[in-house]
């Protein structure tokens, strides 16, 4: 296995981070270093890190896939409000469901437990009165432009992930400012990719509108 430049820095991004980080998030922080990297490059190389088991990658529901330096057997929790997401080391030991074994006229190949809850931030914000954003930093709701009410508008108007290409078509408005609004509004945690270059409306975003 060749580990390159490239590879070793999206690593120690991860290994130093401590948290979940999206695709987006690891190339955000290694372009600081590597301002030519592509995001197509660090893509590549995310998966190519988790297939050879260096990293892991996490399909949490309702969001971007997550990557994170720790690969030892543990569970996640998910904050339904800022959407932040810790590791959980239950005491209690999962089943090892063996590779051979049938279930149901199913061949188990692995078992994945999600829990989700309020993290003791969004807690304390909820608490305090607070409306708890989708970045998860306490900060209180704005509100939204038009232009972001009508990109949101066309996402929950769609029953599956759409593209800016096509929320440009339904909104009328121009690509570059659609894709401008989308980056706003995933900061704020209103939006999510859960397919690449696919976007959808959250719970926060839907009540927002």
């Amino acid at each position: 296995m060749r580990m390159t430049n490239q590879r070793l820095m999206i690593l120690d991004v991860l290994q130093t981070s401590k948290i979940h980080l999206t695709a987006d998030e690891v190339y955000e922080r290694v372009r600081r270093v590597m301002p030519r990297i592509s995001l197509g490059t660090v893509y590549r190389n995310l998966d190519f890190l988790a297939e050879a088991g260096l990293i892991s990658k996490l399909d949490v529901s309702g969001r971007q896939k997550c990557f994170e330096a720790e690969v030892g057997e543990h569970e996640h929790v998910v904050c339904v409000r800022c959407r932040r997401v810790d590791n959980l080391n239950l005491e209690q030991k999962k089943r090892d469901y063996s590779s051979h074994e049938i279930i149901d006229g199913y061949t188990i190949t692995g078992c994945r437990v999600e829990f989700s809850g309020l993290c003791p931030r969004c807690q304390q914000l909820e608490k305090q009165g607070e409306t708890v954003m989708g970045c998860g930093c306490g900060c209180k709701s704005s509100g939204l432009n038009e232009e972001q009410k009508k990109v949101l508008g066309a996402m929950a108007s769609c029953a599956a992930p759409c593209g800016s290409k096509d929320i440009a078509a339904a909104t009328g408005l121009e690509s570059k400012t659609v894709s401008a609004q989308i980056s706003a509004l995933k900061k704020n945690g209103y939006v999510d990719s859960p397919v690449r270059c696919k976007y959808q409306i959250t719970e926060v975003g839907r009540k927002a509108l």
